[in-house]
């Protein structure tokens, strides 16, 4: 089971049905992407709650004044089947500068502009637009 892509599914559902906030079942990989989805201003707050085996992540989503979605689309790029790895060359825009990839690194969890900016590649975990 992928749970990644489960959080981006249900990211992807919430905003569909126009919910403020979602939650997700807690890891850190998960917790880091929010992060970054939050610094990149695609949702609004993402912080973790409960303790021991309760822990969720509530993601608060974004929408502009005429009530569309921040976040376009979301795609699972690298997947427990298929693993697709990039070197810095290969780590692109995303709609023109619009959108980012999400990777994996030997730095952490960078966004695509962060990883050109440290030079590093990894594997793509996701593409948000």
């Amino acid at each position: 089971m992928d749970t990644i892509a489960n959080m981006l599914t249900s990211i992807r559902n919430a905003q569909a049905v126009k919910k403020e906030t979602v939650s997700v079942p807690y890891s850190k990989i998960k917790m880091e992407i929010a992060n970054l989805l939050l610094k990149e201003n695609f949702i609004k707050g993402a912080e973790h709650k409960g303790k021991k085996s309760n822990k969720v992540i509530s993601i608060n989503l974004k929408y502009s004044d005429d009530g569309q979605p921040a976040i376009n689309g979301l795609k699972r790029i690298s997947k427990p089947s298929k693993r697709v790895y990039v070197p810095v060359s290969g780590v692109r825009m995303v709609k023109s500068g619009y959108g980012s990839q999400i990777l994996t690194t030997p730095k952490g969890i960078l966004t695509s502009k962060e990883a050109r900016r440290e030079k590093v590649g990894g594997e793509v975990i996701c593409e948000v637009w």
